[in-house]
């Protein structure tokens, strides 16, 4: 038997995983990423540490599995996209790793929306300017830390630096790069007037050449197998933006099917031969299937927000349920089901790491009486994140047909009064996608075309790609959410101009 290891890097976890030609996911390790916050506004992390917490969860992952890592025959990876990864000349990190959720940016941001700037920007890269960008940190780092940026010699994305410390090859890849403002969408490359639109022509010579995602960028090192166990020489692929993994691993290979991610990230997606031009989507960027455009809303406005809310207001519930042997995701379900919608008035703006609304915006609990404690926190919650994946889902609607259904993945798709709320705030069935790491699983099937296993992506989700069940809506909630969905967009209107008076 042949395996394939896919390895994931999010926001708070990096992820090893083998599987099997057919999909079978055979095992996983993950270890936990300290992330830094030494301001508000900025998250990072150490790349050293990052490197050495992937290498423990490829090892875990290998000695979990019980197979000869001889048979493990490519890699390849998956991770967040936007963010920034920086190098010296002697390959040693330039500066900490920058993530997804940083809004240190969020000035120039504000600046190249008032002065035109965008519009120039938008014509040549199809995408909106956020501060997480690598084009608005690196104006960062040109205007208050030029030390470092003088010191970096090349550019990367979360996955593109793994991959270097596995193979020793610099090299970006399309899927990351695209979505960044650094690439020029209609003719594929760099683009140096597009850098001169933020003044950031001086960096041009530290992009680094671009890959395919299924092309091979590299062979495991001697040094790199010892740390690993991994093979010495198995090809690693380029491998994707975690959104083109989840999304191929989701079975997202035509324009008909549509994808949501819920995880750290609010993900809605649909792929396209075409970009949409029009301003009324946020990014288009190159999908995994050459000739395909990623069409993409996203804001970082989903599970993560559970995650605080857990870690926060229930650790007496998690620790008591630790010890009962239980699940405290299973009690917040419990919790969450006992109150019918229609029974809680309260609002939940899930804008903990940022939004989809204002770059300043805050979580928001709106609504609070008396009467409510936390379970009517909890259920608002889990609303409140679907009605942001809702704003992101209707703005997408208004450029193709309503899906036959939506296929979900992430965190919440484990939660079957989750899939529910989604269902019917949506109106639309919900395809459950099999329970495995779909992150690690996308890069995987790369990893398995640049090996021969698979001829392309069709084959790979053919052989790879199951449903276990579709959600259906209940037309009798349509009229419920809706007058729910309508007082969060009031309670966001209503806070619009004010988040400036809560910056520390």
């Amino acid at each position: 038997m042949r395996y394939l290891m896919g390895i994931d890097n999010g926001g708070t976890y990096c992820k090893a995983a083998i599987f099997d030609e057919h999909g079978r996911q055979i095992s996983v390790a993950s270890a936990s990423i300290e992330n830094m916050t030494p301001k508000p506004g900025y998250t990072e992390r150490d790349m050293e540490d990052l490197w050495r917490k992937n290498a423990e969860a490829i090892r875990k992952a290998i000695q979990k599995s019980g197979i000869d890592p001889a048979d493990i025959i490519s890699v390849s990876f998956s991770g967040h996209g936007k963010g920034l990864y920086m190098l010296k000349e002697d390959g040693s990190p330039a500066y900490n790793g920058i993530l997804s959720t940083d809004t240190r940016a969020w000035e120039y941001v504000e600046k190249w929306f008032s002065d035109g700037t965008y519009k120039k920007v938008f014509k040549k890269s199809f995408q909106e300017i956020i501060a997480c960008q690598p084009v608005s940190l690196l104006a960062w780092f040109r205007d208050h830390r030029p030390d470092i940026l003088k010191e970096t010699r090349h550019i990367l994305s979360v996955k593109d630096y793994i991959r270097y410390r596995l193979t020793g090859r610099i090299y970006g890849e399309y899927t990351d790069f695209s979505g960044s403002n650094l690439l020029n969408l209609s003719t594929k490359s760099y683009d140096r007037e597009l850098l001169s639109y933020f003044r950031l022509e001086s960096i041009y010579d530290k992009l680094p050449p671009l890959l395919y995602s299924s092309d091979i960028g590299g062979y495991v090192t001697r040094e790199a197998g010892k740390e690993t166990l991994l093979p010495e020489g198995i090809p690693a692929a380029a491998g994707m933006f975690d959104v083109d993994a989840c999304g191929i691993a989701s079975g997202l290979v035509d324009e008909k099917q549509m994808c949501m991610i819920a995880g750290t990230w609010s993900i809605n997606e649909f792929i396209a031969k075409e970009p949409i031009t029009n301003g009324t989507v946020a990014l288009n960027s190159l999908f995994c299937i050459p000739g395909y455009f990623l069409i993409e809303e996203s804001s970082p406005t989903s599970a993560g927000n559970l995650e605080w809310f857990i870690r926060n207001l229930m650790s007496y519930e998690k620790e008591e349920a630790g010890t009962a042997g239980a699940s405290v995701y299973d009690l917040a379900n419990e919790w969450v089901a006992a109150i019918d919608p229609e029974d809680n008035s309260v609002i939940f703006l899930p804008f903990l790491n940022g939004s989809n609304e204002d770059a300043l915006a805050r979580g928001t609990f709106i609504g609070l009486t008396g009467y409510h404690n936390k379970k009517h926190m909890l259920r608002a919650v889990y609303e409140g994140i679907v009605f942001s994946h809702l704003t992101h889902v209707k703005k997408l609607l208004q450029n193709r047909e309503i899906p036959a259904s939506i296929r979900l993945s992430g965190g919440a798709a484990k939660s079957d009064v989750w899939v529910q709320i989604f269902a019917d705030v949506l109106q639309i069935p919900v395809d459950v996608i099999e329970d495995k790491e779909l992150g690690a699983q996308g890069a995987a099937m790369a990893a398995g075309i640049a090996a021969g296993i698979y001829k392309d992506y069709q084959e790979a989700v053919s052989r790879t790609v199951n449903i276990t069940k579709t959600v259906y809506p209940r037309p009798e909630y349509k009229r419920i959410y809706e007058k729910k969905y309508q007082a969060y967009r009031n309670v966001i209107n209503a806070l619009s101009g004010s988040w400036e008076s809560f910056i520390d």
